[in-house]
């Protein structure tokens, strides 16, 4: 008796459609390390027309080749640039993706879930979304300040942003001592001067909110600080000096620093238009 073959049993596939049932589908995973240099690039340059149609069509590919994880990777890529350009419902859309995408792969507590989370919450916060940001950075923290030998600059960043939620549901408290959290950790940074930086000037915000002209000479130092950390010979005045550049002129400007804040947004555009 002649033994079936499973072409004897299994339709053709079409390209269009799922795979036969009983077929596992292949996973061919995108390539994340490069996507995210391109990424870079585009960003460097401000074009974020180009970054857009880059994440979209690697998003495309990552769903046809049932890669979940590149998925993952490209929905998060998605909410912060949908942040950055003020598009709140796509923000929001990628965000809930990203979120089914961890119970999916069952990567709640994961490192990458932290990622996420961070991301999500940002763009929360970005849109006045700050109490449904908050829990979202506290299962980042768990994650984090639990897991081995996480990276100095992960949980600064991490104290940063959550610095800014507390800022912003006026918690005073909690937000300084996040903010003098983050600046600790990126001290251990090699590099970090523009992310410590911005630590300053967020506490600085922090005590304005808090107390208004009371903290006129601690405000004035930690601006002064910032200044010198921005200034640092050691920084590389790449694209993402530009972005932080762009986003501390302003907060000097507020400060009466008027001449820091055209020298910074003057670097950005130098750095900007090169070609």
């Amino acid at each position: 008796m002649k033994s079936l073959l499973p072409e004897d049993y299994i339709e053709p596939r079409c390209p269009l459609c799922e795979a036969p049932y009983g077929v596992k589908e292949e996973v061919k995973p995108v390539p994340q390390r490069r996507i995210a240099d391109k990424l870079d690039d585009y960003m460097s340059r401000r074009d974020y027309a180009g970054a857009e149609r880059h994440l979209l069509y690697w998003l495309e590919e990552a769903i046809l080749g049932h890669d979940k994880r590149g998925e993952l990777m490209l929905r998060g890529e998605l909410v912060g640039h949908y942040r950055k350009n003020n598009e709140r419902d796509k923000a929001f859309l990628h965000a809930q993706a990203a979120l089914e995408l961890l119970e999916e792969l069952d990567y709640t507590a994961s490192l990458s879930a932290a990622t996420t989370y961070i991301n999500i919450a940002t763009a929360y916060c970005a849109f006045g979304e700050n109490e449904a940001a908050l829990p979202l950075f506290e299962k980042a923290r768990t994650i984090y300040e639990n897991a081995p030998a996480v990276k100095p600059e992960l949980l600064g960043g991490l104290y940063n942003n959550m610095g800014l939620t507390y800022t912003a549901l006026d918690r005073y408290e909690e937000a300084l001592s996040l903010f003098d959290k983050a600046a600790e950790e990126m001290a251990q940074v090699p590099g970090s001067e523009a992310e410590q930086a911005i630590s300053c000037l967020n506490k600085a915000d922090a005590l304005e909110a808090q107390d208004g002209q009371e903290n006129e000479k601690a405000i004035q130092m930690l601006a002064d600080r910032a200044w010198e950390l921005l200034n640092a010979p050691t920084l590389l005045h790449d694209g993402y000096y530009a972005f932080v550049c762009e986003k501390c002129a302003s907060v000097f400007a507020h400060y009466g620093y008027f001449s820091a804040a055209e020298t910074l947004s003057a670097r950005a555009k130098e750095i900007y238009e090169r070609p």
